[in-house]
């Protein structure tokens, strides 16, 4: 049998479609991808695939797990997906989605990512207030210290989630930043218990903020949307009496997200 060739219960993919398929099935699984399961559910041989797979990860397509062995995105595909989302029609109706929270709630909100080492700010709206903190589309935050951070991480498998620990060093950002693995275990336990993350003046002294998370049709985090202010005007449960507006707008900017 040709390497190239597909069995065919699979259907054939001609072969300038393969690499664009590839990489279609690593970003809709939402967890890194061994070779021998892209192999199975594309029906292509084992050597095109890891070809193929060569190919992306030398372009910035897709990237090496941890593990050395799976692929996640790439920065190439991370930037592809952030720039298909922020196309003008769907940026336009994001935003009226973000400012009317903002306006509702009065403070700064944020659309955020996660990135390979953090956190990435995609689109945000701020409030009128003179007194905000400025952190400009493209800013990447730590996960382990910002509430969009904390939701991404409760929401990875208890595998996934140890890689990550195991790999990123909890750095001491402010006095109330949580550094020891297990206690930001507990943290994240909480996260998922009640649906919502907090960041309690761990990130910047000073600073309250909550984070849901905006979801995909199989409840998979695509995005977070977080709502922030200086402890002068809220504290985190001040905040958190802006949850049900906080769900609704990402109930609807994932509505979009999905249409």
């Amino acid at each position: 049998m040709p390497e190239d060739s597909v069995t065919p219960e699979k259907g054939q993919i001609p072969t300038n479609l393969r690499l664009l398929r590839l990489i279609e099935e690593v970003a809709k699984a939402g967890v890194p991808v061994a070779p021998s399961t892209l192999s199975e559910v594309l029906g292509l041989p084992k050597p095109t695939v890891h070809r193929l797979l060569t190919t992306a990860e030398a372009e910035g397509f897709l990237q090496r797990d941890v593990d050395g062995r799976s692929y996640g995105p790439g920065h190439r595909l991370r930037k592809m997906s952030s720039n298909t989302l922020s196309s003008q029609r769907v940026r336009t109706e994001r935003l009226m989605i973000m400012k009317a929270l903002a306006e509702d709630v009065g403070e700064t909100c944020n659309l955020a990512a996660p990135g390979r080492y953090g956190m990435v700010y995609l689109d945000r709206v701020e409030t009128h207030w003179p007194l905000r903190i400025e952190l400009p589309i493209g800013t990447q935050v730590p996960f382990h210290c910002t509430a969009s951070g904390k939701m991404y991480l409760s929401s990875l498998r208890s595998d996934r989630l140890d890689r990550l620990l195991s790999w990123f060093k909890l750095e001491k950002v402010t006095a109330r930043t949580l550094t020891d693995a297990d206690a930001l275990r507990a943290e994240l336990a909480a996260t998922r218990a009640r649906g919502y993350s907090t960041d309690d003046g761990e990130f910047m002294e000073g600073m309250a903020a909550i984070a849901v998370p905006i979801a995909d049709d199989h409840g998979r985090l695509l995005t977070t949307l977080s709502i922030h202010s200086p402890i002068q005007r809220h504290t985190i449960s001040s905040l958190v009496d802006n949850l049900p507006r906080l769900k609704t707008a990402a109930a609807k900017l994932s509505e979009l997200a999905l249409h």
